[in-house]
């Protein structure tokens, strides 16, 4: 034996069984986990965890030993199957891009660019920060992707908001088949009632999603996460996480989650609330040695760690996929009861109720935007503030009890036919010259109405069901009083064609990450927002990525001849028409207000209209205000928009056209040895296959949803038909695509590579003797080298060809250039099973391996450089940053005045948790980057030249 390497790839035997090893983990006493599955008769597929410091023979196969045999299948089918099976399980080890792409997606170049940047990175945590609806879960499941191909992929973590649960679960599993285990309440209970009382459900599971808003309410599970590790974890709608002074269970929960991931990525369009220490909290997340002022920090403090676009950087590659946006306002003149109110409103005059804000607002201007709403939501606002100022019984707020009270006497006489709002709705809806023409009859054209208060939209739902003639089930309400169950079956039936309903009222908990564009590209905002970010993440919900038909996007405005009402919609329609400027030209709506915080922008509204402000005064601060901090923070850098995409992917080698034309190969090798139902169409690279007991039971541990309720699968190679496939979906009641995407990430793919890479016995290596290609007398002894890190995970990995002639050795030749030149890919080549002298090969052997060996140790010396350098510039940058940690922790003390003693101990404190940040960093940087000395060597086959 030679020194012991264990690393992917690798055939070793344990407890007298022969398993391959599928990842190398470092466990907390330094040995370390192999994951296995078992290849030998009475552990075949089995998987399984063995620790080196519990199995301490386990026995990795010296190369040297191999055993030579003859292939006697035709054409060496089973040769070819074999060398084909470990070159897919071969993980990258460049920065190149090998499989994200070749997702069930149109690529466009610049989705590939976060993949591309994460790669660069030592680690891979970035934040996604694309603008609404530029397709940033296809971003990230192309980053997914490539970190699976990579071994690095096994465990991962994906926590969203409620609504998109099933929406993010859907997109990954459809697009690039990640089996993402839905932990939303009914889960939650299935799970419990399936695995052990005491069993921590995140070790059960490799690959699940959870709403952030359940852990933090879930003790018991927020126990379970600080005894759990992932290789990955993606927090979408980052922003709900940043660290903004308060001790947001959220915050305080992604922190912990930051530390037990090697990757972490995270999505927002909105990551940055002009706070410099909120978005510093993120930054911190993805690297805590990054910044070390939280309020001073800039470009090349962050650099690598976001990147982010909007439509007008990309809208070149994407003509077809983002449709123009019509903008349109539908006004109506207010009714004389109408009128009544507004007057009532105006001259309505708070002896005690404004003399303080609640929430940066005075009461009238929280009653004005009710009233903009709806008579029934300033009626709810009214009748909540009486009953508790009743209820405090202060006689100081009597006259305004009245007051109030007479308002709301007003506002009850304004019914349905006095609304001139809704009667304006109607005619958008339903009148063709005035609007859409909509009647709800088309399943594949649907409306979605936003608004703000839930009061409205039960008004909404109650009269638009009777004078929309719509059934009880075509209508639906989606707000953030119901459950995750109840927020996803809505989200998906709005989506699916063959669900009933037509019309979707919705308030803003509709407006953060979800799909409404599939079946609907008409929006109507009720009430207009006051923030510009509600404007945006509103209207992102149909004019997005794959958005098939022009967004029609109306605003309703009731006009009145009350002076100050005039003036309030002024301030209203500056901001429909300051986002679709901004759409058109900077990209960011938000920049406009500087403050990127729903909550402050609708102060900044709500104090334009309590001052009166003019339009022009309102625009001018808005001028003044417009600033896009993370357009500063990304400084001089170009901005990424797919320019290197090209360069950026590569292909690995492969010794078969295609998936289809390998797995059709495979599945005739499983035939000869047990009995497989696989049906194959050729000409639409399509299989029917039935799932054999045994790839049955790898599904145990994945969701519910991918397993097809008969047994059936239905697996394609084309990203057409997947896409197709993905769209049909959508219109039946069962909305989980029936064809899977036939490619490398597919379990079922999976598990025919497992069964193929033991076509041949316990380090065995075929011998294939060519009659082309190699002349009597040459060799190429077919090398696989691996040179893992001190965790096992792969840092060098390369294919490659000893060629011999006539007994010596000539040179290395790389594996390409072996395939190439024997036509091992392009020709059939005949097995005509003639006598070898197994001998002669047998004593080239050591040869081969030892050539091997030094091959890879030259190409570990060449990473050793190549990596020192870049090391050498990362340590040297982690020393300065740790300096300017120690220099902001001096002034910080200085100016902190608290007594002598208690400011020593406490900064004593954050001095050792500084050095403490630091030396993790630094221990994960030998434990990853630091090479073994000895390569892990295997004997692929041998191509051996004939007459």
């Amino acid at each position: 034996m030679l020194k012991t390497v264990f690393a992917p790839g690798a055939r070793v035997v344990i407890r007298d069984a022969e398993w391959l090893v599928r990842k190398v983990d470092r466990t907390s006493t330094g040995g370390q986990a192999l994951s296995v599955v078992g290849l030998s008769e009475l552990v075949k597929d089995k998987e399984a965890i063995f620790l080196t410091e519990i199995d301490k023979n386990v026995q990795v196969m010296d190369p040297v030993d191999t055993e030579l045999v003859l292939d006697s299948s035709n054409y060496y089918r089973d040769s070819l199957l074999y060398i084909e099976s470990l070159l897919r399980q071969t993980p990258p080890t460049d920065e190149k891009l090998y499989i994200g792409h070749q997702a069930a997606m149109d690529v466009v170049p610049y989705q590939l660019d976060p993949a591309i940047l994460a790669l660069k990175q030592p680690r891979q945590r970035i934040l996604i920060a694309d603008a609404v609806g530029l397709g940033k879960t296809i971003e990230v499941g192309i980053l997914l992707t490539e970190l699976i191909k990579r071994g690095r992929g096994k465990r991962i973590l994906v926590l969203t908001v409620k609504s998109m649960l099933t929406q993010f679960q859907k997109e990954l599993w459809s697009r690039f088949t990640i089996p993402l285990t839905r932990l939303d309440s009914i889960g939650i209970q299935r799970i419990r009632s399936r695995i052990p009382t005491n069993q921590n459900p995140f070790y059960y599971f490799d690959k699940s999603i959870i709403s952030i808003d359940t852990l933090k309410q879930d003790i018991e599970y927020r126990t379970y996460l600080e005894s759990c590790y992932w290789d990955i974890i993606v927090i979408d709608e980052a922003h709900n996480v940043a660290d903004r002074g308060s001790s947001s269970l959220r915050a305080r929960l992604a922190k912990l989650l930051s530390s037990r991931s090697d990757t972490l990525i995270m999505l927002s369009a909105t990551p940055h609330d002009g706070k410099p220490r909120a978005f510093a909290s993120l930054m911190n997340m993805l690297n805590p040695t990054a910044i070390a002022d939280p309020d001073n920090y800039g470009p090349e403090d962050i650099k690598g760690l976001f990147v982010r676009r909007f439509k007008k950087d990309i809208k070149d590659q994407v003509k077809q996929s983002f449709k123009e946006r019509k903008i349109s306002i539908a006004k109506s003149q207010a009714s004389p009861p109408e009128e009544a109110a507004f007057e009532s409103f105006d001259e309505l005059k708070f002896s005690k109720l404004d003399q303080r804000r609640t929430a940066g607002k005075l009461f009238k201007t929280t009653l004005v935007k009710a009233l903009f709403s709806s008579p029934a939501a300033c009626l709810q606002t009214i009748g909540h503030r009486v009953s508790k100022l009743e209820k405090d019984g202060d006689p100081d707020f009597e006259s305004d009890i009245v007051s109030l009270n007479e308002l709301a006497a007003l506002l009850e006489k304004i019914g349905p036919k006095d609304f001139s709002k809704y009667q304006r709705l109607l005619e958008v809806i339903q009148d063709k010259s005035k609007g859409f023409g909509w009647n709800g009859k088309d399943p594949t054209d649907r409306l979605v109405i936003f608004s703000e208060r839930i009061e409205t939209l039960k008004f909404l739902e109650d009269n638009l069901r009777t004078d929309l003639k719509l059934k009880e089930n075509q209508i639906i309400t989606l707000h953030g009083g119901l459950s995750d169950i109840e927020q996803q079956d809505i989200v998906d039936a709005f989506g699916k064609e063959e669900a009933p309903v037509r019309l979707l009222l919705a308030s803003d908990v509709a407006s953060e990450g979800i799909n409404l564009h599939f079946l609907c590209h008409r929006m109507i905002h009720f009430d207009i927002p006051w923030s510009l970010m509600v404007f945006q993440q509103r209207n992102g919900r149909i004019d997005r990525y794959g958005q098939e038909q022009e967004p029609a996007i109306v605003y309703l405005i009731t006009e009145s001849q009350n002076k100050e009402i005039q003036g309030d919609n002024r301030i209203l329609e500056l901001l429909i028409q300051k986002d679709d400027q901004a759409v058109k030209n900077i990209g960011d709506p938000s920049a406009l207000m500087g403050v990127y915080d729903i909550e402050l922008e609708e102060n900044i509204t709500a104090q334009a209209i309590e001052e009166g402000s003019t339009t022009e005064d309102f625009e001018a601060r808005l001028q003044a205000s417009a600033v896009d901090p993370l357009a500063l923070l990304w400084g001089d850098e170009e901005t990424p928009t797919g320019d290197d995409a090209d360069e950026a992917v590569c292909k690995m080698p492969s010794l078969f056209q295609d998936d289809f034309s390998y797995f059709r190969e495979a599945v005739e090798y499983i035939r000869r040895q047990q009995t497989i139902q696989a049906d194959f169409d050729d000409l639409k690279k399509t299989v029917n296959l039935t799932a054999p007991l045994e790839l049955e039971n790898r599904f145990k541990y994945l969701p519910r949803e991918i397993w097809p309720e008969d047994g059936q699968f239905i697996l394609s190679s084309s990203r057409e038909a997947i896409m197709a496939e993905i769209k049909r979906s959508r219109k039946e009641e069962k909305i989980w695509p029936r064809i899977h995407l036939l490619w490398e990430q597919h379990p079922a793919i999976n598990w025919i590579n497992d069964k193929v890479v033991a076509a041949f016995g316990r380090n065995q290596a075929p011998v294939i003797t060519l009659k082309t290609g190699l002349q009597l007398g040459e060799a190429v002894f077919v090398m696989s080298g691996l040179i893992p890190n001190r965790r096992g995970h792969p840092l060098v990995h390369r294919w490659f060809g000893v060629h011999f002639e006539n007994g010596s050795a000539a040179s290395i030749v790389d594996f390409e250039e072996v395939v190439e030149k024997t036509g091992l890919k392009k020709e059939r080549h005949p097995n005509q099973s003639e006598q070898l002298d197994f001998e002669k090969l047998k004593k080239l052997l050591p040869m081969a391996v030892g050539s091997a060996i030094q091959w890879m140790k030259l190409r570990r010396k060449e990473f050793e450089e190549q990596i020192n350098e870049k090391l050498n510039v990362h340590y040297e940058e982690l020393k300065r940053l740790k300096g300017k940690k120690y220099v902001q922790l001096e002034i910080r003390f200085s100016q902190s005045g608290a007594p002598g003693q208690i400011s020593v101990d406490r900064k004593e404190r954050e001095r050792r948790e500084i050095d403490r940040l630091f030396k993790e960093y630094l221990d994960w940087i030998q434990e990853t980057m630091t090479t073994e000395d000895y390569p892990y060597v295997r004997v692929v086959a041998v191509l051996k030249g004939a007459n």
